[in-house]
């Protein structure tokens, strides 16, 4: 997929399930899960040791996932998720080295940002998908709303993670300029060490259900 067919699978998708996952065993009947809900795609974080085992198993076994790797902090990172299949990388901050690597890969990549600033470094990089964290605690929708209104000309989409879910996922989803919105609940660490599959397959129907309202509406 090339950078731009993948951010239209993000946009289309609209949620990215933001996964931290201690055990590879978990890989397989966890992407099924999503698989059953409706929403293929995850973003596997380098939060673990587990994290590039785990990408580089679903990228053999279920490749009909849209597999990305998250906690980008540096260009080994990039090179280990790139090395294990992965098709985007994000980061929670804008490093530029590791954008510019991300540039040299040609791999889709969605640094941080949570200010103007940050902002204006990510554009002169050349990203147009940037990542807003932590969304709400630094002020949620009507920040994002602040900060998209001098950037809104440059085409630039957000995507809002840390404290979205399903009660405020429809409010960030209305603004034009959000591609898609990421999140920790769909598959909460817990859920996964308890092998709560069925809950997590729920989840998803429930935010392509959410999804799907708020663009009819």
């Amino acid at each position: 997929m090339t950078p731009s067919q993948v951010f239209d699978a993000l946009g289309r998708y609209a949620v990215i399930p933001v996964i931290a996952i201690e055990s590879p065993e978990a890989a397989i009947p966890l992407a099924d899960a999503l698989l059953e809900g409706g929403l293929p795609v995850i973003e596997i974080t380098f939060r673990t040791a587990a994290a590039a085992e785990v990408i580089a198993q679903l990228c053999e076994k279920r490749p009909e996932l849209l597999i990305g790797a998250g906690t980008v902090l540096t260009p080994a990172n990039l090179q280990a998720a790139r090395s294990c299949g992965a098709r985007f990388g994000v980061a929670p901050g804008l490093n530029v080295e590791v954008v510019q690597a991300a540039g040299a890969l040609g791999m889709p990549f969605i640094p941080g940002v949570c200010t103007p600033t940050e902002i204006e470094r990510g554009l002169a990089l050349g990203c147009g998908v940037l990542k807003f964290f932590p969304a709400e605690t630094m002020g949620g929708v009507e920040m994002l709303k602040a900060l998209i209104g001098p950037y809104e000309h440059t085409g630039v989409r957000f995507v809002p993670t840390g404290g979205v879910n399903m009660q405020n996922l429809t409010s960030y989803l209305a603004l034009p300029a959000v591609l898609a919105v990421g999140g920790t609940w769909i598959a909460r660490k817990e859920d996964i060490s308890a092998r709560r599959w069925r809950e997590i397959s729920d989840r998803c129907r429930q935010a392509t259900q959410a999804v799907a309202n708020a663009r009819s509406a």
